[in-house]
């Protein structure tokens, strides 16, 4: 499986003491024992970096569908919460990523970056409602022009209590495709989804979604 480029210090850096403990005290039941926890570490640090293919991927998505932007649990599905949605008429799709899900990020949508903003916050637990506002974020706004009318998707990263850093990998000019890697958080969060009120919410609260593959809302018919 792939693996994210951002995941590999943090996948050989527990090899190190391990191999030392190997290297210098062969044969010792003792460094063996010692090793394993750094070994266990590794292994965590690959499954939690792993960037596994999704449909998305090989069958371009339908032009009115938009995807879970990540792997994890439907937290509010329409009403916007209170004070969290940029300014207009907004609907949300908020998912909690916990520690052991896929933390690579797709674009939930196609167009272009508009907007691209980063502000630096709080570590709230990211299932908390607070985290909405006041943790740390990155929001990109995308414009699809390509149909015969504008349509506009908000997305925003934003760390847990855990996270402590956020990559995005794109920025305003650039193109992206429904379903396409667009960065990733590291060590639990959230991401936000705002859609304009025609279209039609697919998710409910409480469901587990798939980047890339869980068709979260769909706008009406061109």
């Amino acid at each position: 499986m792939r693996i994210d480029p951002a995941g590999w210090p943090f996948i050989t850096g527990p090899l190190a003491p391990a191999a030392l403990l190997a290297v210098g005290f062969p044969g010792r039941r003792w460094a063996r024992t010692a090793a394993w926890p750094f070994l266990g570490l590794s292994a965590y640090m690959a499954l939690f970096f792993r960037d596994p293919d999704r449909r998305c991927d090989t069958t371009p998505a339908e032009a009115d569908v938009v995807l879970s932007p990540a792997d994890g649990v439907v937290m509010v599905s329409g009403e916007p919460q209170e004070g969290v949605a940029p300014e207009g008429d907004w609907q949300q799709v908020s998912i909690f990523l916990s520690v052991v899900d896929v933390h690579v990020n797709r674009s939930p949508y196609r167009g272009e970056v508009v907007e691209s903003s980063y502000r630096k916050g709080s570590f709230l637990a990211a299932y908390r409602k607070e985290s909405a506002h006041r943790n740390e974020r990155s929001e990109l706004w995308l414009r699809d022009t390509s149909g015969p009318g504008e349509r506009t998707v908000v997305f925003r990263q934003i760390v847990g209590v855990l996270a402590r850093r956020i990559v995005t990998r794109t920025g305003v000019g650039q193109t992206l495709a429904t379903g396409e890697r667009m960065g990733l958080m590291k060590f639990g969060s959230r991401m936000d989804v705002f859609v304009p009120p025609e279209c039609e919410i697919t998710v409910t609260k409480g469901q587990r979604v798939r980047g890339g593959e869980t068709v979260i809302a769909r706008w009406p018919a061109g």
